[in-house]
C-alpha cells in the first residue's frame, strides 16, 4: 500500500471511530456518539431482525481492530474520548431486543449513558481488557445491562410506544 492510500485509510479509520466526527465535539463526546447510535438503531429498525443481529455482532467485532488502530493513530493505547464507535454500537445493542420507538429510544439512551458513564461492577472490569477489545467490551456490557432493564420495562409497561417504521 502506498503512502497516499495509507493516509486515506488512516483518516477513514479515525473518521469512523470518532462517529463521523461526533467524537470531536468539545463537550460530552460519548453522549454525541450515543446520539449517532440512536440514528443507526433507527436505520437498522427497517431491516429484518436477523440482519439487525448480524449488524450488531459485526459492529462489535469490527470495532475491536477499528478502535485499536484509531487509538494508536491518535497517539494513545487507552480509550481516547474522541473514539465513540463503541457508544454507537452500544446503543444499537441496547435497543436491539425492544421495538424501536421514541420512548424506548429515549429511555434506552438514558440507561445506556448511565451504565456507560458510571460503569458499575462488573462493567468496569471489561475496560481493563487490552486495546480495542477493552474499548468495545465495557460498552457492550453497559448496553446489555441497559438493554436488559429496557426489555423488562417494555414487558411490564407494554412497548412504551408504538414502534417507528417510517
Amino acid at each position: 500500500m502506498n503512502q497516499d492510500s495509507r493516509n486515506f485509510v488512516d483518516r477513514l479509520v479515525v473518521f469512523v471511530a470518532t462517529g463521523f466526527g461526533a467524537g470531536w465535539l468539545p463537550v460530552a463526546p460519548g453522549t454525541w456518539g450515543s446520539a449517532v447510535g440512536i440514528a443507526a438503531a433507527w436505520g437498522l429498525n427497517f431491516l429484518p431482525w436477523e440482519f439487525r443481529i448480524i449488524a450488531a455482532v459485526s459492529g462489535f467485532l469490527v470495532g475491536i481492530p477499528l478502535c485499536s488502530r484509531a487509538a494508536r493513530l491518535l497517539g494513545t493505547a487507552d480509550d481516547p474520548g474522541a473514539i465513540v464507535f463503541d457508544e454507537i454500537v452500544g446503543v444499537i445493542w441496547t435497543l436491539l431486543f425492544v421495538p424501536f420507538g421514541v420512548s424506548t429510544a429515549i429511555l434506552g439512551f438514558l440507561l445506556f449513558r448511565l451504565f456507560d458513564t458510571t460503569k458499575p461492577w462488573p462493567i468496569r472490569r471489561f475496560e481493563k481488557l487490552h486495546g480495542g477489545l477493552g474499548v468495545m467490551a465495557d460498552d457492550l456490557a453497559a448496553a446489555l445491562a441497559a438493554g436488559g432493564i429496557l426489555w423488562v420495562v417494555a414487558q411490564v409497561f407494554g412497548t412504551l410506544s408504538e414502534s417507528v417504521n417510517c
